[in-house]
Order: C-alpha cells, then structure tokens, then sequence
C-alpha cells in the first residue's frame, strides 16, 4: 500500500508537470499494483483526478490562466456526457473497459509525440455552442467510460472552438476535468461500494505531487517530459491490451458454444441422419 500512495504523488507530480496524463497513471497503478477490481478502479480514478485537478485548477485561477465563461460553456455537457459515459459502463465488463482504456493511452501518446503548439488568443473568435456541446459530450462520454480525464481532448478541442490561447486551455481544462470526472464518478455511486478512507488518504499524496509539480514546471524541459511519458503510454496500453488478449478474440466463442448444442441435440442430429 505504501507504493500505491508514492505512485500518487506521480500521478500528481504528471498533472503538475504536464497539465495532464494524471488520470491515464492511475487506472494501471489501482488495477496493476494495488490489484483492485476494473470497475472500481475506473470510478475512483475519476473521483482522484477530478480532486488533484481542482486543486490544481486553484493555482491557475490565480494566475489567470481560467477562462471562466468558456468551462460555463463547456463543463455543464462535458459532465452530462461523464454522467452518461458512467452508466454506459454498467453495461460493460471491466476488461472491455481496460481494453478502450489502453487505445485511449496510445492515443494520448500520439498527441504527446506530435506536442501542442502555444497559439495566441483569437480575440471575437465567434462560439459555436452546438458544436462546442457535441464535443463536450462526446469527450464526457470517453472519460466516464474508460475513467481519464480527458485534458489531451479537451485542450486542443478548447484551443479549436473557442479561439482561447493554450496557456488559458490547460488552466481552463483542468477546471472541466475536475468537474466531469466528480460527475462521472456519482454516476458510478451505484455500482461500486467506495472505500472512502483509501480515497481520501490517495487524493491526499496525489494533491501534495501536484503541488510540487506546479512548482518545477518551469525548471524541467516540458518536450522531454512529455515524449518520455508518451513511450511510457505506449508501453503501458500494449501491456494491458497484452493481459487482455484473451478478451478481444472471445467474440466468437459463444457462437460456436451455440453450434455445439445444436450438434448435440438429439432432436436435430436424428432426422438429419435418417435423411443421410
């Protein structure tokens, strides 16, 4: 248990550092190394990164890094598409879950390979609210399925719509991040039983790491950082689709259980060899 509570302050620590990649640490490392089941490590990912980002959310309001009408704009879909996503994975298995969970992983390592350039405000930049809202939820819905917060998503998606530079995206961002995934994790309240004082004492070593992650961020090479987290992701992802192989080839399976049954049901083999 010790580990897992080091592991949270690097889950931290990459917020801080990153703005990001927080929330695509902690599935693993509850699943991995603590050996809790799928589902509810998912649901408490989200109630972990939705904390850590508000906390660090804070940090950023102060300097002016929030566009505050933009999250009113966008958080309130982004979190009926969270809330939607959470009872969408009532319906799923935990391994179905792991597997979209690690293509979300490569993916992110995709965008962290290519990087993000920082573009100046688009001043009177005309919103698109059908379409911001239709991207708020589709994002909503892939975090409250898979569990992550979405900021790989949401800032280009921010930096696209809404013409707002990248350094007021990542403040704006977490803020969206730390709402949706709040949403998305009481839409899991009915399907998990929360080990409340695990979680608090989680959140308490994540926010100490995204404090000081904050605080390096202008000390350490942000480009190294991130194509050494992206190898990381890619590393991960193919090791859960890897445990998970069995999972994605099992489609066929009850077909042939079926066709099994059929062949040994007296009622259909007799005539067939009568007529033979």
């Amino acid at each position: 248990m010790i580990l897992g509570y080091l592991l949270a302050t690097l889950i931290g620590l990459s917020l801080g550092l990153l703005g990001g990649g927080g929330s695509i640490l902690t599935v693993p490392i509850l699943v991995y190394v603590l050996k809790m089941d799928p589902k509810l490590s998912i649901a408490l990912s989200l109630a972990i990164v939705g904390s850590t980002s508000l906390i660090g959310s804070i940090t950023h309001f102060r300097n002016k890094n929030i566009n505050l009408s933009v999250a009113m704009i966008f958080a309130p879909f982004a979190m009926i598409g969270t809330f939607l996503g959470a009872k969408i994975a009532a319906y799923m298995s935990g391994s179905t879950q792991l597997i979209l969970f690690a293509v979300i992983m490569i993916l992110a390592s995709v965008f962290m390979f290519k990087g993000r350039k920082d573009v100046g405000a688009q001043q009177d930049k005309k919103l698109n609210y059908f379409v911001i809202g239709l991207q708020a939820i589709a994002i909503g819905i892939v975090t409250g399925i898979v569990g992550v917060g979405g900021g790989f998503l949401i800032v280009p998606t921010l930096v696209l719509l809404t013409g707002i530079s990248m350094r007021q995206s990542v403040g704006t961002s977490l803020l969206i991040i730390s709402l949706n995934s709040l949403s998305g994790f009481v839409g899991y309240l009915n399907q998990i039983t929360v080990p409340w004082s695990f979680l608090g004492t989680f959140i308490i070593f994540t926010s100490l790491g995204i404090i000081v992650g904050a605080k390096l961020m202008n000390k350490v090479p942000q480009q190294t950082l991130k194509k050494v987290f992206a190898i990381f992701l890619i590393i991960m992802g193919s090791l859960i689709l890897y445990k998970n192989r069995d999972k994605i080839t099992v489609t066929s399976i009850p077909k042939l259980e079926k066709l099994e049954s059929i062949t040994q049901d007296r009622r259909i083999v007799t005539p067939i060899k009568n007529y033979l």
